[in-house]
């Protein structure tokens, strides 16, 4: 490859396997760097392991945090966005990282994000990068998988869960089924959201809860509007019932949920609004957490033995 070409002369074709060249070479490195990171963490030298105990059992929050549709509606007008997260946290304990769906995160992206909430008590949701969810859909990803670990694990006691979200024309079969689970650690907490009906059955619950992986339940358009318990956690995505990202949900909806939660028997609920679009998501995310606390569920949670029942399905 001729590094010496002139860019308006090479074709789209060598540009793009270029671009691949390098991303494929910055996460190597960064890979590398987390990899020595860990073996520092296991002889001691840094903070704990994965899948560290965590102070709540109720975490709320957003899908993301930086949209400029919150300007004027959360975030006030006036305010700059290098205070935005500042501003979040305050309200927040917990976030879903979206922007490692698009791009690998970089080590110098999670030290970021490490530092970013100061002495407050918080705790990130990463989403693991669509390479491994929609490019190659879990075909021979266990290298991926195991990399994406280890850059996620710098967040120590930060770190809450991974998400896995499947595209919607994914649908169910066996064979993908254990795909999914023989690739992943079990020692993390590994969260699976599916965007196509058919993988809420039996057969998908009884392997989550074998396994000990979260299944993500979900409010949003053609899926089951049910709260699916596999684990001692319970996960939850409100994208909106009927329009995706947009939906206002009223306090009579999410009071529905909170008793859902509340009836599960879960040791932990993890909540996030990605009704995003038009700024609804905070409000919402702030009337839930006010209607967990008044079911009682948000209290510090006990120690139990790893959920050995049949899946908790609430209809």
């Amino acid at each position: 490859m001729d590094i010496n070409v002139p860019r308006k002369d090479i074709g789209l074709d060598e540009r793009r396997k270029r671009r691949r060249l390098r991303r494929e070479k910055q996460r190597a490195e960064n890979v590398g760097r987390a990899e020595k990171m860990h073996l520092a963490r296991l002889a001691g030298k840094g903070p704990g392991r994965h899948s560290t105990e965590l102070a709540n059992s109720a975490y709320v929050g957003c899908s993301g945090w930086f949209y400029w549709k919150w300007r004027g509606k959360f975030y006030p007008a006036e305010m700059p966005t290098s205070e935005w997260f500042t501003h979040y946290a305050q309200q927040f304990d917990t976030v879903e990282i979206n922007a490692s769906f698009y791009s690998w995160p970089t080590v110098a992206n999670v030290k970021t994000w490490l530092r970013q909430p100061g002495t407050r008590a918080f705790v990130y949701t990463i989403k693991v990068c669509e390479l491994i969810t929609h490019v190659k859909r879990f075909g021979d990803t266990e290298t991926l998988v195991k990399d994406f670990g280890l850059i996620g694990d710098i967040l120590g006691k930060r770190m809450g869960c991974f998400l896995f979200q499947l595209p919607p024309s994914y649908r169910f079969t066996e064979e993908r089924l254990r795909a999914i689970l023989s690739q992943l650690d079990h020692t993390r907490r590994n969260v699976v959201e599916f965007r196509h009906a058919s993988w809420w059955n039996e057969t998908v619950y009884s392997a989550f809860r074998e396994s000990g992986t979260i299944f993500c339940s979900c409010s949003g358009p053609r899926l089951p509007d049910v709260l699916v318990r596999t684990a001692n956690d319970i996960y939850l995505r409100m994208h909106g019932p009927e329009r995706w990202y947009r939906h206002a949900y009223s306090e009579g909806e999410l009071a529905e949920w909170a008793e859902r939660i509340k009836n599960s028997g879960a040791r932990r609920a993890w909540v996030y609004f990605n009704n995003d679009y038009e700024g609804f998501a905070p409000g919402n995310a702030l009337t839930m957490r006010r209607l967990l606390d008044q079911t009682g569920f948000d209290q510090a949670p006990s120690e139990v033995e790893c959920f050995r029942g049949g899946s908790v399905i609430i209809v």
